[in-house]
């Protein structure tokens, strides 16, 4: 026989005796965790029904001798509980073999009876999962086996019934508490997943508006300017080789015209990259373009060959930010049209701020046949006509009138032109 020497580690065979009922309680609990609701529930009852069995089979144990037979009586109150382990996927059935195995044992006026907590425990499950005929059902047919089980010999006290009524009352009341308390927590999840779909909805509708603003504002910066690049590289076309000054000021103005439209383009996408910790950042981005800018736009259509007449009336340096940034796109797409699809036309534009409503609007006459050149020099014939507009610039103009709750009017003009009108009003 082997000894354990002191200090030398135990045989490694024993080591699983002593960690066994841990491992077991553990596969046990996780193949409890792998059952389905439907099953881990009745696994509840059932370990439910076996313990209050037990608990009312060790109640009779010292009334045996009030007990004949013995055996009939504790099967009798050990089987009233067993129906308890199916009381929530069938409680009415669950009920009835508690309440019927409740009232044999009555029957046989047995000397001793313990309380009726079966029956109670699937009248309150009924009362919590069954519909208002049922339940009312149940009641009428539990008040008639608690009275006739109450008329049998052996239940002569008065507190005995007043016993049972509160047990049974109870009961009710458990039952019904639990099935409003479920009822409550079903809405308010459902009220919740409808709060969500809508947060998610309106996320959803915020991000498609902040997708046609971003479309809107690349579409206002990115039009005008190109556009004018594109008609000053037609008047550098048209110009060369005859005049090589003209042609040498819409040079520099097609790169003044790319420089400021990368200034407005890094200033949209800086907005766009914003986030609170960018400071720094946003310092060095360019204001955002207003009425205060009119002059400075009329300026560089004029470089562009298009001759306007531009007209303000009224305080326009304390518009709301919203609409003076409207209104100025209105302008710059209107101007930007009027330049691409009537070249060598004239243009004017009004601005007029009256109290609570502001009004803009550029018109244009005809086009006209040559093209003229920049800087107020002769007109030249254009090699090609403007370049086809994409269609979204007067939706653009649109969607900004009703985004300010304003007014839009536009079309074409009895001598062939075109006129924009749009009022917004001032709140």
């Amino acid at each position: 026989m082997k000894r354990t020497v002191p200090g030398e580690a135990a045989p490694a065979g024993n080591a699983p005796r002593a960690g066994r009922p841990a491992e077991l309680l553990a596969r046990a609990a996780s193949r409890y965790a792998a059952l389905p609701s439907r099953h881990r529930d009745v696994a509840q009852d059932t370990a439910l029904a076996l313990t209050l069995a037990v608990l009312n089979l060790l109640s009779l144990l010292p009334y045996q001798s009030q007990l004949h037979p013995t055996w009939l009586a504790l099967l009798l109150v050990g089987g009233q509980c067993l129906p308890l382990a199916l009381r929530r996927v069938a409680p009415v059935p669950a009920l009835i073999g508690c309440g019927v195995l409740r009232n044999l044992y009555d029957g046989f006026q047995f000397g001793y009876a313990p309380l009726p907590l079966a029956p109670a425990i699937a009248f309150a499950t009924v009362a919590d999962r069954s519909g208002p005929l049922l339940r009312w059902c149940t009641v009428a047919a539990t008040t008639a086996g608690v009275a006739w089980s109450q008329t049998r010999p052996g239940h002569n006290q008065p507190y005995d019934a007043i016993v049972q009524a509160f047990i049974f009352g109870a009961a009710w009341a458990v039952g019904t508490l639990s099935r409003y308390r479920r009822d409550a927590l079903r809405a308010v999840s459902e009220r919740a997943a409808r709060a969500e779909a809508s947060i998610d909805i309106a996320a959803s509708t915020a991000a498609a508006a902040e997708r046609i603003r971003i479309a809107r504002e690349l579409h206002d910066v990115v039009a005008h300017h190109v556009s004018l690049m594109a008609v000053q590289a037609e008047a550098v076309g048209a110009l060369l080789p005859a005049r090589p000054e003209a042609a040498a000021a819409s040079a520099d103005l097609i790169g003044s015209t790319a420089r400021a439209a990368m200034t407005e383009l890094r200033r949209l996408l800086g907005v766009l990259r914003f986030t609170g910790a960018e400071d720094t950042e946003r310092m060095r981005l360019t204001p955002v373009p207003s009425l205060s800018g009119l002059a400075g736009l009329v300026d560089m259509v004029r470089d562009a060959g298009l001759v306007v007449a531009c007209q303000v009336s009224g305080p326009v340096a304390d518009l709301p930010p919203g609409v003076d940034l409207t209104a100025y796109r209105i302008l710059q797409e209107a101007l930007t049209n009027a330049m691409r699809h009537a070249p060598g036309a004239t243009a004017s534009v009004s601005v007029a701020c009256e109290p609570g409503l502001l009004t803009v609007e550029v018109s244009n006459g005809a086009p006209a046949a040559p093209f003229p050149a920049p800087g107020g020099a002769p007109a030249v014939p254009a090699r090609r006509s403007a370049p086809p507009g994409s269609g979204y610039g007067l939706a653009g103009i649109a969607e900004r009138v009703a985004s300010c709750g304003g007014a839009l009017a536009l079309g074409p003009t009895a001598d062939g032109g075109f006129t924009v009108t749009a009022r917004l009003p001032l709140r």
